[in-house]
This record gives C-alpha cells, sequence and structure tokens, in this order.
C-alpha cells in the first residue's frame, strides 16, 4: 500500500516496517543495553539515519544510497558503533544497494554502487588505522556485492514482465483494430448488398410500371407496390445493419447502447433465401433454389451466405437479365457449400445497368472473414457461376434436401 503526505514523496508500508524492524533490531538493542563505546545520543541520531531514509527508497533510491554511506563514512570514522555488529554491519546499506540495482539501468545503478561501497570501504579501512581496537572490518563491502546481484535480477525480471505486458496490450489493441477492420468491412458490404438489391428491384420494376402505365394501369399499381414493399424492406435490414455497430460511449442518439432508429429487423438466415428467390419469381425470373434441409451454420455465417446469394442474384438481374439462374445450398462435413449459376443473357434482354464492379470482392472480403472461398467466373455456355464455400466441423445429420422449383413459392 503506497501513501502520500502533502510535500512529501509517496512511501510504502513495506518500507515503513523494514525502517522501523532494521532500527529496532539492530540499533536499539544497542539503545537498551547501553553497550556502546560511544554517547547514546549519537548512536541513536546515527541508528535513526541510516534506517529512516529506507521509507523512501522505491522514490528516490540514489538520494537514499547516497544518506546511508554517508551515514556509515562518519560513524566509522567517529568509531561509533550503531549497531549491534562490528562496523555497523546491519541491512541499511546492502537494502539501498539493491534498490538503486533494482530500480536503475544496470550501467547508473553499478556505478552509483560502486561509488558509494567504495566510499564506505575507504571509510572502514581507515577506520581500521585510526581505531584499531574496535574491531573495524570491511564488512559493508562483502554485504553489497550479493546485494547488487539480487537488485539486478530483480530489475531485468520486472523489465521482462514490463515488456511482456506491453506485447501483450499491443496485441491486444492489434486483435481490437483487427475487429474493428472486420467489423467495416462487414458493415460496408451490408450496406451495398441491401443498396444495390434493392436499388436493381426497383429500377427494374419501375420499368415495369411505367410501360403499363398506360394500357395495363392495375399492373403498374402492382410494380409500384412492390417498389414501396422493397424500400420498406431496405429501410428495416439497414435498420438491423446500424444496430450491429459497436457502443459509442456518450453518443447521444443511442439508447440501451444502440442507436436510437427505431426497431431492427430480423436478421437474415438461410431459411430467409425462399423468400428472396420468391420476390424474384415474381418479377419473372425463372429462379431454382435447392436448399438442404441440414444446411446450417452459426448466425453470422448464415447471413453471410445470404448475402452471398443476394449479391449473385443481384448481379443476375443486373447482368444477365430473365435468365435460368439456379440456387444450390448444400451441407457436408465440410461445410456449407452455395452454388449459383445463371445461363447465358438472351439476346436482347436488358438487365437494370452496369454494376460498380465491387460487388464479387466485397462478397471475397465478407466470405473471408469465416475462412472461407468464393470461385466466380464464366461458364462455357456464356452464363456465370459463382462457387462460395463456409468451412465448419463435421456434420452429422441427414442429408435430406428441399426442393423449390420455379413453381415453388415455399
Amino acid at each position: 500500500m503506497r501513501l502520500r503526505r502533502p510535500g512529501l514523496p509517496p512511501f510504502d508500508l513495506l518500507d515503513v516496517a523494514l525502517a522501523v524492524g532494521s532500527f529496532g533490531l539492530f540499533t536499539l538493542p544497542v539503545l537498551l543495553r547501553g553497550s556502546g563505546h560511544a554517547p547514546t545520543a549519537a548512536i541513536a541520531v546515527l541508528g535513526a539515519a541510516a534506517t529512516v531514509p529506507l521509507v523512501v527508497r522505491r522514490s528516490a533510491p540514489v538520494l537514499v544510497l547516497v544518506t546511508v554511506s554517508l551515514v556509515l563514512v562518519v560513524a566509522a570514522v567517529a568509531d561509533v558503533g550503531f549497531t549491534v555488529f562490528h562496523s555497523n554491519a546491519g541491512p541499511a546499506l546492502g537494502i539501498a544497494v539493491l534498490t538503486v540495482a533494482d530500480r536503475l539501468p544496470p550501467a547508473r545503478s553499478l556505478r552509483a554502487s560502486v561509488a558509494a561501497v567504495g566510499l564506505v570501504t575507504v571509510a572502514e579501512v581507515t577506520a581500521m588505522q585510526i581505531h584499531p581496537g574496535t574491531g573495524q572490518n570491511a564488512i559493508q563491502l562483502v554485504l553489497a556485492i550479493p546485494a547488487w546481484l539480487l537488485g539486478y535480477a530483480f530489475g531485468a525480471r520486472r523489465q521482462a514482465e514490463r515488456r511482456l505486458r506491453a506485447e501483450e496490450q499491443e496485441r491486444a489493441r492489434e486483435a481490437e483494430r483487427r475487429v474493428r477492420a472486420e467489423e467495416r468491412v462487414r458493415v460496408s458490404a451490408d450496406v451495398h448488398d441491401i443498396v444495390s438489391h434493392t436499388l436493381s428491384m426497383i429500377a427494374v420494376r419501375s420499368g415495369v410500371a411505367r410501360m403499363v402505365l398506360e394500357q395495363r394501369p392495375d399492373e403498374a399499381l402492382v410494380a409500384l407496390s412492390a417498389i414501396e414493399t422493397a424500400s420498406r424492406s431496405a429501410l428495416d435490414e439497414l435498420r438491423t445493419v446500424l444496430h450491429s455497430l459497436r457502443d459509442v460511449p456518450g453518443d447521444p442518439r443511442r439508447t440501451g447502447g444502440a442507436l436510437n432508429v427505431g426497431p431492427a429487423a430480423e436478421r437474415p438466415t438461410l431459411a430467409h433465401l425462399r423468400s428472396l428467390v420468391g420476390n424474384l419469381r415474381d418479377d419473372g425470373y425463372p429462379i431454382t433454389l435447392t436448399l438442404a434441409t441440414d444446411a446450417a451454420a452459426s448466425p453470422p455465417v448464415e447471413e453471410s451466405a445470404y448475402r452471398v446469394v443476394q449479391e449473385a442474384l443481384t448481379n443476375v438481374v443486373r447482368h444477365a437479365g430473365r435468365v435460368a439462374t439456379s440456387v444450390e445450398v448444400g451441407q457436408d462435413p465440410h461445410g456449407l457449400s452455395i452454388a449459383v449459376s445463371n445461363s447465358a443473357p438472351v439476346a436482347g434482354t436488358s438487365g437494370a445497368g452496369h454494376g460498380s464492379g465491387h460487388g464479387l470482392a466485397g462478397m471475397r472480403d465478407r466470405v473471408a472473414l469465416y475462412d472461407g472461398t468464393v470461385t466466380a467466373g464464366p461458364r462455357r455456355d456464356g452464363g456465370f457461376a459463382v462457387l462460395v464455400r463456409f468451412p465448419s466441423g463435421p456434420v452429422n445429420r441427414s442429408g435430406d434436401v428441399d426442393r423449390d422449383g420455379a413453381d415453388s413459392r415455399g
């Protein structure tokens, strides 16, 4: 536990206990027994001066080392024994050296320790000559060497732990950046697929409405109603995409952690392919859907599979027109497979216009998020095929398929 007093450096309760314990175990017995050969006041002052600085050893390691060293020099020269051992042997200098080696770079701590311990050793050797009868020795040098090595080991370990934490934090930040990038890819792909598909349908249906408006107004109303339905559905899907975005603290548009854009629509799954294909059939597109009854995956993968089929069918509408098209969704032990293929465009057939060229690229980015693969290209008969596979673990299911023909609306 670290404490701070106004105007004073922070200190640790453990260091306070260390200072008090050092004084109590090594200096207090000398004062109580009166066994010192120096004045009691000098013993108490020098004993306290050598141990009290240990309280701030973590925040000011060099200052503590200098202070303790000077106290030992004065005590040696003045022949004041403030500990129960010769040459004032005790933990103070060893702790100060250990702290410097632990807290400072090795080169700097070694220089400071050599200078301080060297000064104390010179003072002790000098005191042997001045006071030969008091049993002075150079024990402080013997204590300081292992103390520095131990402190160096502690410092190296802490530096290694700090580097490890920094690396872990960097990996966590990198993982977060990757997740955000994948989220942007997913959201941009969703928006592209929703808008592209809806606008293509609107373009086709508005063209139908324009051509039959005067001769067959009922058909024009049906086309306009379909445009309204498609527009509302697209808005609902866009709301769902916005609801999936990450929370932004403090965003006033958010209610309960999501953008306040109204109720979210249900996220599409493989089961929604029937309604997707059915709507296109209503517009006169001959599409056959083969959906395996055992085809299933996690909700994100199923949504991506739906978007893949949606984008592929949008490309059929744009570039091929009303040609025979098949959609096959299957499941095997290796994963989920999707195949969308269409016949060659019929001469004179016009789609909804030219695309931006980003549809297949976005499809590959979307599928790559789940380690899937996309193969797309022209067929020999002039048509076009898109093959997609989402990998998964073994699937132990019946393998029956539900086949929806061109006349089915299931």
